[in-house]
């Protein structure tokens, strides 16, 4: 499955600045409770978590619900303790995983 994701972050940031950090994705998010044309339920396809590491440390995760819109759209906010690579992993039923990464350079 060909997935489209979008991790937006400034390239530079001064050591301890505030940045703030864009993550899109686009999947259907299929609730599992409504029915196609012919009356069968739809099975449940969510992104079920976001988790962000830089450096390998966590510093944001979320856990989605069913009553979240499809492209799941999420921004949060990251001081920049020093140069390194941001990596956000979405993971959700089905087998669904995809990460995207950026480097953010700390000036």
């Amino acid at each position: 499955m060909s997935v489209r994701a979008l991790l937006h972050a400034p390239a530079s940031a001064r050591r301890g600045e505030v940045v703030e950090i864009r993550a899109l994705i686009a999947h259907p998010m299929e609730t599992g409770h409504r029915r196609d044309s012919e009356g069968r339920l739809l099975p449940r396809d969510l992104v079920r978590t976001l988790e962000a590491r830089f450096d390998g440390e966590l510093v944001f995760a979320a856990e989605l619900h069913a009553a979240v819109a499809a492209n799941p759209y999420l921004a949060f906010h990251l001081r920049l303790p020093a140069s390194g690579t941001l990596v956000v992993r979405w993971a959700g039923d089905r087998g669904f995983a995809h990460a995207e990464s950026v480097r953010i350079e700390a000036t």
